[in-house]
């Protein structure tokens, strides 16, 4: 007699495996109980001759495939052998099929972008990337495959965004998902980058600058209370160093030791954003503050190691806190990627050479042999510029007039 379904709930594990035909060839077999199985094990299979010789195929486990589910897998398995293929491999290509369509998801690529990418980048910035994919693109193309997707489906997940007010969000979205794109391309699982047709359709951004500090008597006020700052001591060199340097603040505060040479008086690593090799010039000042900061952190990875967890580097609120509790409003007055265009602007009104400038600030420079002149002709002049700036910043803190440095002054170095 065929099964129903209350007797295929209703059977229970015996000491040993038995079956429950249904007819044509399918039955249930319930295995016994295990520690990890309690109540047993119903698996629905199919007995069937192929080549003059008896197999089994197993369709699934009750009650995840019921009864009706589990008829009419058995007809489309023997429609398959009608049509003189072995409904085994049949089932072992499809799986087959299925594993491959799974790593040629948009998803899965843009997870073994995050992979290659991610060691290079800072913890914070690799958490805000993979954050942003996760939240704003799988749900909508994660599961699709890459070779697939069309720029009105990417283009509907962007104007969302912009919808909801995230302009700069669906930029950088479009930018991050044509990376994953040109990978699948890279190894042939897309034909194609849709993103590029999307330039334009989505309003560009406000450009919103960062709050700075130009005028030289509010400068040397600053860097006043900055030295002034008795707060905790990495956090009071982080203080004393950004304005000697003016990198991005993260860079600054995920800085490794292995990367300085303070007999050199240089400063050497992979920037954040564009992801190049730049090199930052120290000033004495700098160095003797490094030298000073080394007899604490020296010993550990970060100059500037995280409260209670020297494996990783200080919070990114570390330095626009420390800036708030020396009285100044970090939305208005300045933040600590503020010191960037304070120096920008400052060293140019002191008649540096613009290019230096740029360089300086890790901007990449325009044209195929940009990188070599860079090398060539900027650093020494870029030595000068930022010893020059040190002892600028010096002056003003000492409330002293503003005086164009002069270029060919003798490094302290």
């Amino acid at each position: 007699m065929p099964l129903n379904d209350l007797q295929c709930r209703q059977f229970k594990p015996e000491a040993k495996p038995y079956r429950k035909f249904d007819g044509g060839g399918l039955y249930l077999e319930v295995k016994p109980a295990g520690p990890r199985t309690p109540n047993g094990v119903k698996v629905w299979r199919w007995k069937f001759r192929h080549g003059g010789k008896e197999s089994r195929l197993t369709l699934g486990h009750y009650p995840a495939m019921s009864l009706k589910a589990a008829r009419r897998a058995a007809v489309e398995a023997q429609d398959t052998l009608d049509a003189g293929r072995s409904p085994t491999v049949e089932r072992k290509m499809q799986v087959q099929t299925r594993q491959q369509a799974a790593g040629q998801t948009f998803e899965a690529v843009a997870l073994e972008y995050l992979d290659s990418r991610a060691p290079g980048w800072s913890k914070s910035y690799a958490d805000r990337v993979r954050g942003s994919l996760v939240a704003n693109a799988f749900p909508y193309i994660g599961h699709r495959p890459i070779s697939e997707i069309e720029p009105r489906e990417l283009l509907r997940v962007l104007k969302a965004l912009e919808s909801a007010g995230k302009v700069e969000t669906a930029h950088r979205l479009r930018y991050l998902c044509g990376q994953v794109f040109r990978l699948a391309v890279a190894d042939g699982r897309a034909q194609r980058d849709p993103t590029p047709d999307l330039r334009g359709l989505i309003r560009p951004t406000k450009k919103q600058h960062f709050p700075t500090i130009t005028d030289a008597n509010q400068i040397g006020e600053l860097i006043r209370a900055m030295r002034g700052y008795n707060g905790k001591p990495e956090t009071a060199a982080a203080l004393y160093l950004l304005p000697l340097v003016f990198v991005r603040p993260g860079e600054l505060r995920s800085a490794e030791w292995k990367d300085f040479d303070l007999e050199v008086g240089q400063w050497a690593f992979r920037t954040s954003k564009t992801d190049t090799d730049h090199v930052v010039p120290l000033a004495a000042q700098a160095i003797d503050c490094l030298a000073s900061l080394h007899a604490l952190t020296g010993r550990g990875r970060y100059l500037f190691p995280g409260t209670g967890n020297a494996s990783r580097p200080m919070s990114e609120n570390t330095i626009n806190g420390a800036l708030r509790r020396l009285g100044y409003d970090t939305k208005t007055q300045i933040t600590g990627h503020g010191f960037r265009a304070m120096a920008r602007t400052c060293l140019a009104e002191l008649g540096w050479d613009v290019n230096a400038i740029e360089r300086q600030l890790a901007h990449k420079a325009a044209g195929p042999l940009a990188g070599a002149y860079d090398r060539a002709q900027y650093l020494a002049e870029r030595r000068r510029m930022m010893q020059a700036w040190a002892d600028h910043l010096d002056s003003l803190a000492e409330g002293g007039e503003r005086v164009v440095p002069i270029k060919s002054a003798v490094l302290h170095t």
